[in-house]
């Protein structure tokens, strides 16, 4: 028997069980005493106290671990299973990476600690890889082991639920949040009231493709929201503190840039207006084609007008669903007129807005990160009394709130860890690419790694595929890997990107020349050079690969590019391999997660409806909250209709909005119970939405029943849905949250006589849900 809370999916008590912001002193070396510490400024420590780690889910994750082993779940319904939790398949088999989330990119000692145990216990590679999206995945964890590491991060207060798999992935913050002096405002407050908004959420269990958010601080932009599914800036208007929403962003296939979807939401209505955007997202976008499912695909469908227009009905709602839901609260300052840091982190020692405390940068290469490395850095945390560290945007590290005094000691400790400061030259991001990664074409670390110090002071970028995971986009210098056929043999290649900057004021990269990979170091040296020989006096790479005019880079590449007959066979492996080219078929990715179980969405967007019922009801708004009950069974209706009458393409599926029509068509399909109610509710609806005097109340009825007899139904709705598709996996998605909680069960049972709905479906054998209802 399972049992976890949801009480970040209610309206009343969101957030009840809070994530602060904790103001304190921190510990000082013993070479060091409290009085010298008193003439410096307390430090703001982003510190998660709710437990966004359940055990018990774990528990559920390992059983059906257990189940698959014993084939007892499909491959593509424990895929689903499997990403929710976090745990993403590797180009190696029988081993798996766990993404572990750190919102806002913030660790404390113990949680470093975690992290370098589980790489060294649970891995066959011992270290651990620092990703653009401030998360870390540890690779190589043979798929049995999955549970028990989740286990071990969870002592920490980690979590790798929603890591991966559709749904909202971690959220990204400034690097200096909380510390910066330009920020208009300490958003870490508001990325703890996201993460505690959206993790777990029902809205947004089951959305058609990944939905990534980042959070900035100021106008400045530094967590680049231009490439983000949402941006949220803090900005201001008439003094009034709130946020400028960007959405639509987003790199790899058909890049774009986000754009203004609300130039000022008030600070009080930040999560209903980013839960307006998700919405859309789920309500709308292609849950067909996954190629086309990012919200990137869904503002080009509208146009940015129609895309605003759209989000405004959603955000008028969510707005009102919302009313009674206290979001966070921060502190707003007038920002100081200096340097922004920049994408990523600073690059140098940076002296924060609390006198007397500074930032120190520590440089990763290609993110990396040894178990005993980390075991380090949480020791150095310690002996020097400080509370976090945070990973970046550019795979680097930060240790935040060192008195200035203590610099030089502590660069000296990060050195005997193994790392160090940035130095001109290492701003190299690469993803893993052909290291791991199924869908790897070519080898972006050993390309990483050959390109340090071939580009002083520019930023880097290196995809191993078309997904953009390294954001080439956004480097001063950006490669994807290709392949490309050249008489008659398959080439690596890279395809340059030039000149992009994700922050304020900048713009995705130029598409270059595709160079093949043998070439492409060389390719580096020469436009760094040309650069270097023909900017004007201070001009930025940016700027200056901006104004070249658009056949400047391939005529510049154009020896490069160039491939004759006789110089293939030197072309044709990619560094660090002995055979020639050959991308691996493997099949494909799971960054899209498993394929879409359509009436899965039905139930959790249905679910997502009850919440609004709910809190409308709780706010007297009777007719609201019947409007969301009857979307609430129009959902689950339709979604029972689709499952059992399967379409080539989820697109052109026969749409029933009438609910005693959709009772006509599932009769004899479903059982009694299922079909019969749906005329009942069809005529309460019905009485509602007709009173006899435009704008007159509703007419008396107990509401409170009728909502209770729906969310009876959805549990018999459920029971079958669950009969006819045994791997259904609805945890979270029913009504009343004890019973919710209770899991499908997998069991093995002898074929019986088929029941009235299922005449159509003959089984030889089948596996029966034990639900819980």
């Amino acid at each position: 028997m399972y049992f976890y809370s949801y009480a970040c999916f209610g309206i009343f008590g969101l957030f009840a069980a809070r994530i602060r912001v904790q103001t304190r002193a921190g510990r000082m070396p013993a070479t060091q005493t409290r009085t010298a510490m008193n003439t410096i400024a307390e430090p703001a420590t982003f510190k998660i106290e709710t437990a966004l780690a359940d055990p018990l889910e774990i528990d559920r994750y390992g059983d059906a671990v257990a189940a698959h082993a014993r084939s007892e779940i499909p491959d593509d319904r424990f895929t689903a299973l499997r990403l929710q939790m976090g745990a993403y398949g590797q180009r190696q088999s029988g081993v798996n990476m766990l993404r572990v989330k750190a919102p806002g990119g913030a660790l404390n000692a113990d949680q470093l600690d975690a992290i370098g145990e589980v790489a060294a216990q649970f891995a066959q590679h011992p270290a651990a890889h620092i990703t653009t999206r401030e998360s870390v995945q540890i690779h190589f964890i043979p798929l049995g082991r999955t549970p028990a590491a989740m286990h071990r991060l969870a002592q920490a207060n980690l979590t790798t639920r929603e890591a991966c798999s559709n749904t909202v992935r971690n959220i990204t913050a400034c690097a200096m949040a909380g510390a910066c002096p330009k920020e208009r405002t300490d958003i870490n407050k508001h990325v703890e009231g996201a993460v505690v908004h959206f993790l777990r959420n029902p809205l947004n269990q089951q959305l058609p493709r990944k939905f990534k958010i980042s959070f900035s601080a100021c106008e400045s932009d530094c967590a680049q929201g231009m490439l983000h599914d949402l941006g949220v800036i803090a900005t201001t208007r008439d003094g009034q503190p709130g946020f400028k929403l960007v959405a639509g962003g987003g790199l790899g296939h058909k890049p774009r840039e986000a754009v203004t979807v609300d130039a000022f939401v008030p600070e009080a209505e930040l999560l209903a207006a980013m839960e307006a955007v998700i919405t859309l997202h789920n309500k709308h976008s292609d849950r067909t084609k996954r190629a086309k499912s990012r919200i990137k695909f869904l503002v080009e469908r509208f146009g940015q007008t129609g895309f605003v227009a759209r989000y405004r009905q959603e955000f008028a709602r969510s707005r009102e669903a919302l009313a009674a839901t206290r979001g966070p609260v921060g502190a707003w300052r007038v920002p100081e007129d200096v340097p922004a840091p920049g994408p990523g982190a600073p690059r140098a020692v940076y002296a924060q807005r609390q006198p007397g405390l500074f930032t120190v940068p520590v440089s990763v290469a290609l993110g990396h990160v040894r178990a005993g490395q980390w075991h380090g850095l949480a020791t150095l945390l310690r002996n020097f009394g400080l509370e976090q560290i945070r990973t970046t945007q550019d795979q680097n590290l930060v240790i935040r709130d060192v008195p200035k005094s203590q610099v030089p000691s502590v660069i000296e400790a990060i050195r005997a860890v193994g790392f160090d400061v940035p130095t001109d030259g290492d701003n190299i991001v690469a993803c893993p690419g052909t290291w791991t990664c199924r869908l790897g074409i070519t080898g972006s670390q050993e390309m990483g790694a050959l390109l340090t110090a071939r580009a002083p002071g520019l930023r880097v970028r290196v995809s191993g595929c078309h997904n953009g995971c390294a954001q080439p986009e956004t480097g001063d210098i950006g490669l994807y890997g290709e392949g490309r056929r050249l008489h008659g043999k398959l080439i690596p290649h890279y395809q340059f990107y030039l000149g992009g900057d994700g922050t304020a004021g900048g713009r995705l990269a130029r598409k270059g020349p595709s160079v093949p990979v043998v070439r492409t170091i060389a390719a580096v040296e020469r436009v760094v050079a040309t650069y270097q020989s023909a900017q004007a006096d201070g001009e930025r790479f940016f700027a200056w690969v901006h104004r070249q005019p658009d056949a400047y880079f391939n005529e510049l590449f154009a020896d490069l590019t160039s491939v004759q007959p006789d110089e293939v066979e030197a072309l044709l492996k990619d560094y660090g391999d002995a055979d020639d080219f050959k991308p691996a078929q493997l099949g494909g990715g799971e960054c899209a997660g498993a394929a879409q179980v359509f009436i899965g969405a039905a139930f959790f967007s249905a679910a997502h409806e009850r919440r609004y019922r709910d809190a409308f009801h709780a706010q007297h708004r009777t007719a609201a909250a019947v409007e969301c009950a009857r979307n609430d069974v129009q959902l689950i209706a339709q979604g029972i209709h689709d499952l059992l009458n399967p379409v080539a393409t989820f697109k052109v599926r026969h749409r029933i909005d009438d609910l005693g029509e959709l009772a006509a068509a599932l009769a004899g399909k479903a059982p009694a119970a299922v079909v019969e109610p749906l005329p009942t509710f069809a005529s309460a609806f019905a009485l509602a939405f007709a009173p006899a005097v435009e704008g007159a109340p509703l007419p008396d009825r107990d509401w409170p029943a009728v909502f209770a007899g729906i969310d009876a139904w959805v549990h018999q709705a459920a029971a079958f849905c669950a009969a006819h598709d045994p791997q259904l996996d609805l945890h979270g998605a029913l009504p009343d949250h004890r019973r919710a909680a209770q899991p499908i069960v997998f069991q093995r049972r002898a074929p019986a006589a088929p029941p009235l709905h299922a005449a159509a479906h003959p089984q030889a054998a089948v596996l029966e849900p034990m639900y819980h209802g």
